[in-house]
């Protein structure tokens, strides 16, 4: 059984945030759980340049239905990156005896790990925010505090995920790969797309 630990998955993550532009760069890992946790984090990445972009009002409404057209294709992809790390998780598990007592937990890992990847991005936005240059002292004052608040949560989520960890390699407590079943996306389910609507 080889489960990435919580810490590790943090580590990565800040340090993909670290680094300007490094979507463009070539994946890092080619297989299992750590690619998907990548192209997690890659597509939360892109979602939020393009969610960015999305607001701006200084440009023709053909760019901001780019971006929201964008939006969409990776919001799906993320969803579907989730699936996929809690998939490849479980499979590690296989051998894991589950007690009979065992709990379930309502979030799987993959999820807690989009909310992870998301905080990351919210926490080193936050503080390119806390320390902007040109800006008033009540920004920096305010976006300082919204900062410290965002790192407890980044803190309590990583104790959290560290904790399910732990107890699913242990057969304590075990999670379900849930399917999201994105019915806008989809042109069989969406009547604005099958000429229902």
């Amino acid at each position: 059984m080889n489960l990435p630990t919580a810490e590790e998955i943090v580590r990565f993550h800040d340090r993909c945030v670290a680094r300007p532009h490094w979507t463009d760069a070539e994946p890092r890992h080619a297989v299992g759980a750590w690619q998907a946790i990548e192209a997690n984090h890659r597509y939360n990445t892109l979602l939020w340049a393009e969610e960015d972009q999305a607001r701006r009002r200084d440009v023709a409404d053909r760019e901001i239905v780019a971006n929201k057209r964008a939006i969409d294709r990776y919001n799906q992809m993320r969803n579907d990156s989730i699936e996929t790390i809690d998939e490849r998780m479980l499979a590690t598990l296989t051998d894991v005896a589950r007690a009979a007592d065992a709990r379930l937990n309502s979030e799987s890992a993959g999820a807690m790990i989009d909310r992870l990847s998301i905080l990351s991005l919210k926490v080193h936005h936050m503080n390119e925010q806390a320390q902007r240059v040109g800006t008033d002292h009540a920004h920096v004052e305010t976006c300082t505090r919204k900062l410290a608040r965002l790192r407890e949560q980044h803190r309590d989520l990583t104790g959290c995920l560290g904790e399910l960890l732990t107890e699913v390699a242990a057969g304590r407590t075990y999670f379900k790969v849930y399917r999201q079943f994105k019915m806008y996306n989809d042109p069989a389910l969406n009547p604005f797309l099958y000429g229902g609507g």
